[in-house]
């Protein structure tokens, strides 16, 4: 019988997080050839603790009982970060995953506050990234995003040709952006809207091919972008996301212009 789908994620994931690790960062001496990189299951199994064996039929998906010590120690031996360590838990089964449901529509007062914050770019996005509501500086930042099918804004980073004219550093954007979509969908299992979303991409963009076995996982967070405005240019930009209150999934994201003079300054 095949694996459980969240067994064989679970699977791909503790495997890809092994493979890049290596012995020396973990205090362990190299020995031997190796045909992998990474640590060996064995050598991972010592530093979690636990036996061999077992950490092989877990990597293997088998369908064994996990207790959340276990989990732990796994986590601490791979080093992985607070979000990877939620994701590890998630896909065991030691978290609560959100049901599949529906988004909630957003609410008219809401949908208004990204025109009220122009001229800075500013959209609300869903849980899926989808748009819900957005700003003329917006439209003109990103242009083909509010075009065609509903817009997305991680479509549009993947399968819009202008996207990758727009994000001046688009790969490590694009890579982070994926990674925070895994973590997404990890808590809404079967939700049609990330399935569609996920096989869509695959489908259309040969850097998501290559870069979903790699299970890199991030949480939503602010930063800066460089972003080459239509008649700006190159222009670095801060961004800050803000959650609805009662919408927890649905996120304002403003961007301001790092260059601008400041009023009264």
């Amino acid at each position: 019988m095949p694996a459980h789908p969240d067994r064989r994620q679970l699977s791909a994931f503790l495997r890809s997080r092994r493979e890049r690790l290596t012995p020396e960062e973990v205090g362990l001496p190299r020995t031997g050839r190796r045909r992998t990189p990474g640590l060996r299951r064995e050598e991972l199994a010592l530093l979690a603790g636990i036996s061999a064996t077992w950490y092989t039929y877990l990597e293997q998906g088998r369908d064994i009982r996990v207790s959340g010590q276990v989990l732990d120690a796994l986590a601490r031996a791979l080093r992985l970060h607070r979000h990877e360590r939620d994701h590890l838990l998630r896909l065991a089964g030691h978290a609560p995953a959100a049901e599949a449901q529906e988004p909630e529509p957003l609410p008219a007062k809401a949908a208004a506050v990204p025109l009220l914050l122009q001229p800075n770019p500013a959209y609300i996005i869903g849980g899926d990234y989808g748009v819900l509501s957005h700003n003329q500086a917006a439209h003109e930042l990103f242009p083909g995003l509010m075009a065609g099918r509903p817009a997305n804004f991680v479509r549009w980073v993947f399968l819009e040709p202008a996207a990758q004219d727009v994000l001046v550093d688009w790969e490590p954007e694009a890579r982070g952006l994926l990674g925070r979509l895994r973590t997404l969908a990890a808590q809404h299992p079967g939700d049609p809207r990330y399935t569609r979303l996920i096989e869509d991409l695959h489908e259309g963009s040969p850097e998501v091919r290559d870069w979903w076995p790699q299970y890199e996982v991030q949480a939503r967070h602010s930063g800066r972008k460089r972003l080459r405005h239509p008649l700006r240019g190159v222009t670095e930009y801060a961004y800050t996301a803000f959650h609805l209150a009662d919408q927890p999934e649905q996120t304002l994201v403003v961007y301001a212009d790092e260059s601008a003079p400041s009023d009264g300054a």
